[in-house]
């Protein structure tokens, strides 16, 4: 059985910086992402939460086109982000949750062409250092986004606790990999 790829990859006139895509978000968070034209439409953010925990079964994942490169950082950020609420020593309220995930999210990280970026093989460097600034602005906006909307998505239930439907997955690694934060 395959995995799920993004809806994305078939977007026309979506910027590349190295091979990855920088695609529209909805978010107030500031930063040089492109903002979504019909925000009642998902976007990546979206689409990255919702095939996170089907995606996360599998150990190979065959790239499909440059939307998919941005989909697997993003999961594999969501698989850091709970195994970070999961190491904390008791169960984080939600304002303890979302400071947590926001300082995860803003702390420094290596990006594709890094010495220490986790999948430099299936990725191409960015051409130049603006475009590696850029992609890194790129990176820190939507992790913002998606960190927010992940505890949104934890909390859901109103309780104080984390979804223990989510929380299952904290251990389990993507394509066996981690970002490494």
């Amino acid at each position: 059985m395959p995995a799920y790829h993004s809806s994305f990859n078939d977007e026309p006139d979506v910027r590349q910086v190295g091979n990855l895509s920088i695609l529209p978000i909805k978010t107030r968070i500031r930063g040089p992402a492109p903002q979504v034209v019909d925000p009642s439409q998902p976007d990546i953010i979206d689409e990255t939460l919702d095939l996170f925990r089907a995606n996360s079964l599998f150990r190979n994942f065959e790239i499909k086109g440059p939307a998919d490169r941005t989909l697997i950082v993003l999961i594999l950020f969501v698989s850091d982000c709970l195994a970070k609420l999961g190491s904390a020593r008791t169960v984080p309220a939600q304002i303890e949750a979302q400071k947590m995930l926001n300082t995860l999210s803003v702390d420094s990280f290596p990006i594709p062409g890094d010495a220490n970026f986790a999948l430099n093989a299936h990725y191409a460097s960015p051409a130049s250092r603006s475009d590696s600034e850029y992609l890194r602005q790129y990176l820190t906006q939507v992790r913002q986004e998606l960190a927010a909307r992940l505890v949104e998505k934890l909390y859901a239930d109103g309780t104080g606790k984390p979804s223990k439907w989510w929380m299952s997955f904290q251990k389990r690694r993507f394509m066996n990999r981690s970002l490494g934060n």
